[in-house]
C-alpha cells in the first residue's frame, strides 16, 4: 500500500492521464472534443486532480486506459492448491453487503 494523500495521488493521476495525451498529439481542446467532456473541465482535472468519475472514464476510454482499470480493480480471489486449502476457506462466498456498526 502506498502511504501517499489522496490530492497526491490525484494530481498523479492527472499527470498520467496528460502524458497520455500528449504521447497522442491531443491538445486539450481536442481530448475534450473526442470525450465529450467540457475543456474546462478537462482543464481542472489537468490542473488539479479534480473531476467526476463519469467525465474521468470518458478521458480515459480516449487516451487508453480504462481496460487496465478495470481489471485493477478486480477483486482477488484466493488460489487454491488443494481441496485441503477450500475447506480451510472461511468466507468462500463473496458478500454483497458490509456489516453495520
Amino acid at each position: 500500500m502506498l502511504l501517499i494523500s489522496l490530492s497526491k495521488a490525484q494530481k498523479m493521476i492527472a499527470t498520467h492521464v496528460r502524458d497520455r495525451r500528449l504521447l497522442m498529439e491531443l491538445t486539450q481542446e481536442g481530448l475534450a472534443e473526442r470525450s465529450g467532456v467540457a475543456l474546462s473541465t478537462l482543464r481542472k482535472f489537468e490542473q488539479k486532480g479534480l473531476i467526476s468519475l463519469d467525465s474521468f472514464l470518458k478521458i480515459l476510454m480516449v487516451v487508453g486506459g480504462l481496460e487496465e482499470l478495470l481489471d485493477a480493480l478486480k477483486p482477488n480471489k484466493p488460489a487454491f492448491n488443494s481441496i485441503d486449502d477450500v475447506l480451510k476457506q472461511d468466507d468462500s462466498i463473496i458478500k454483497k453487503r458490509g456489516r453495520r456498526k
